[in-house]
């Protein structure tokens, strides 16, 4: 099974919306997707990636189906507000990360990354669990059982589906699916408003797949639509 993973466009945060660019970017994307053979799409519940997938939708002329655990996170400091010890920059884990990455590079690139204060009594970690334990069960929908942090191939899949979400949902998403520690993911692996990232789940060995990354923060699709400017923050 192929999992194309597509950032919303440009948002309008304040109305959970696209913005005119957005809507220009989403369109190209949808282009850009009309060769994939797209079976099913999935968009988080949030405005601005049910609206970038309608695009896509509209397109293929495949519905859009809603995955709520994909909306976007949250974070800040998970502890007794009356507490003396708070998190730097309001806990905001793409800072974090990167400063772990920088003071403590063997936590922040190991197993123990969870367990740091940064992360440790952070709210994004409730949403990391809620994102890991819900993408596990839904690609068990498509016979990829979760074992030893990879996937078993219960049973033949050539599929190719898309989710649309955001720059933190998806970013944990990859962070399970690949093992990889968030600070890492959240640092070095940025990827920009309606970029196409698409995760190949062959099986390797028997029936074990070791998800691969065939396509990475693809915006190639983008260079000729005339918008304002390009944003990649959150």
């Amino acid at each position: 099974m192929r999992l194309i993973f597509v950032r919303h466009g440009e948002p309008d945060y304040e109305h959970d919306c696209l913005t005119p660019n957005g809507r220009v970017q989403a369109a190209a994307t949808a282009e850009r997707l009309a060769g994939e053979n797209i079976k099913e799409i999935y968009a988080s519940s949030m405005g601005r990636a049910k609206e970038t997938a309608s695009y896509t939708s509209k397109k293929i002329g495949v519905d859009v189906n809603v995955l709520d655990f994909m909306h976007e996170i949250d974070w800040g400091d998970a502890r007794d507000k009356a507490t003396e010890e708070k998190l730097d920059y309001e806990g905001h884990p793409w800072t974090l990360g990167c400063k772990l990455m920088a003071d403590d590079p063997d936590i922040a690139n190991g197993k123990d990354w969870a367990s740091h204060p940064y992360f440790k009594y952070n709210t994004c970690m409730d949403y990391y669990n809620l994102i890991a334990e819900n993408i596990d069960k839904f690609l068990a929908k498509y016979g990829l059982i979760r074992e030893n942090g990879y996937y078993r191939c219960e049973r033949e899949n050539k599929d190719t589906i898309a989710i649309f979400a955001h720059g933190g949902s998806g970013g944990l998403m990859i962070s399970h699916i690949f093992n990889l520690p968030l600070p890492f993911v959240l640092t070095a692996m940025p990827y920009g408003v309606c970029s196409v990232s698409v995760i190949d789940f062959a099986p390797q060995f028997d029936d074990i797949a070791i998800p691969s990354i065939e396509l990475f923060n693809d915006m190639g699709h983008l260079d000729n639509v005339r918008v304002e400017k390009l944003h990649f923050e959150k």
